[in-house]
């Protein structure tokens, strides 16, 4: 049985690091304002947003069966508007994410749920005072739902923006704050569970290689109610140019999907993953 709790310096560490992540400074290595524009004039119109995958496992909290064990996948992509510069140098996007809870321990294999989440947003290079490329923010729009309805239907809508930053050579770190709007019916606590934020850090262990990735969410309420979900990424290619991975994913806590997001979930997956590159601008050269 896994506690519902989590390590006392979790609530602090996730404000902290909200509030430092656009004090961070990149490498040496970091593109240059001009570099950065000539790259996004060559990068591709359609692109993976976050991570596509296919994992499958059971839960650690509870009795394995073909109730409790399940598969999830995701289908997320990215479409630029324009690559010429907005005013103060601001790019147009839109996303689609799409993440199914799939009963395929069951005899007739039935989705448990589907979550739907489209978005549309600027982003921005932020830059030092050297003029090398210090961070990314964006500001969106993004909706999720389960696509019911009646008393089934769970959805809300925020206005989001998100910072990216390298922490060092080796980590990455992007937060992520929401001001939420139109979600009252249905699910109008869901704050309590999912927060008003998220922050997510990447060690890169070996390049293209392994990787290892945790995110965190806190909930409105002074109890361990959030999210703690560490990642390993593994590849055994060698070259690894079609950034596909192995994952191995363990989610504990609420909100992983809409439908029961007050349910607390200890699931440990594994799977094969599309691992997203949209942040690979803050590599460098």
């Amino acid at each position: 049985m896994i506690a519902r709790k989590y390590p006392n310096s979790y609530f602090l560490f996730f404000l902290l690091a909200i509030i430092l992540l656009p004090m961070m400074e990149l490498s040496a290595q970091a593109f240059t304002r001009d570099e950065f524009k000539d790259s996004i004039q060559n990068i591709p119109y359609f692109t993976i947003h976050k991570d596509n995958y296919f994992i499958t496992g059971l839960p650690t909290n509870t009795s394995v069966n073909s109730n409790t064990a399940n598969a999830k996948y995701q289908i997320s992509f990215k479409q630029m508007i324009t690559r010429n510069a907005l005013p103060w140098d601001t790019y147009l996007f839109a996303t689609y994410s799409q993440k199914a809870f799939w009963d395929v321990y069951k005899e007739s294999f039935p989705f448990r749920e589907i979550n739907f989440n489209p978005s549309i947003g600027v982003g921005k290079a932020i830059f030092n005072k050297r003029d090398r490329l210090k961070g990314i923010i964006s500001i969106n729009f993004e909706h999720e739902s389960n696509g019911r309805d009646s008393i089934f239907s769970r959805s809300w809508n925020r206005l989001n923006i998100e910072y990216a930053t390298n922490l060092s050579d080796k980590i990455r770190a992007r937060g992520k704050l929401w001001l939420p709007f139109a979600y009252k019916k249905g699910n109008s606590d869901i704050l309590e569970y999912r927060g008003l934020g998220e922050l997510q850090l990447s060690y890169e262990m070996k390049p293209n290689k392994l990787y290892f990735e945790v995110l965190l969410r806190k909930g409105l309420t002074w109890d361990t109610k959030g999210t703690y979900r560490p990642r390993i990424y593994y590849s055994p290619f060698k070259k690894n140019r079609s950034n596909q991975y192995f994952m191995l994913e363990w989610y504990v806590g609420q909100a992983e999907s809409l439908m029961d997001y007050k349910a607390f979930t200890s699931m440990v997956r594994i799977g094969y993953v599309i691992k997203s590159n949209e942040l690979n601008f803050l590599k460098g050269k």
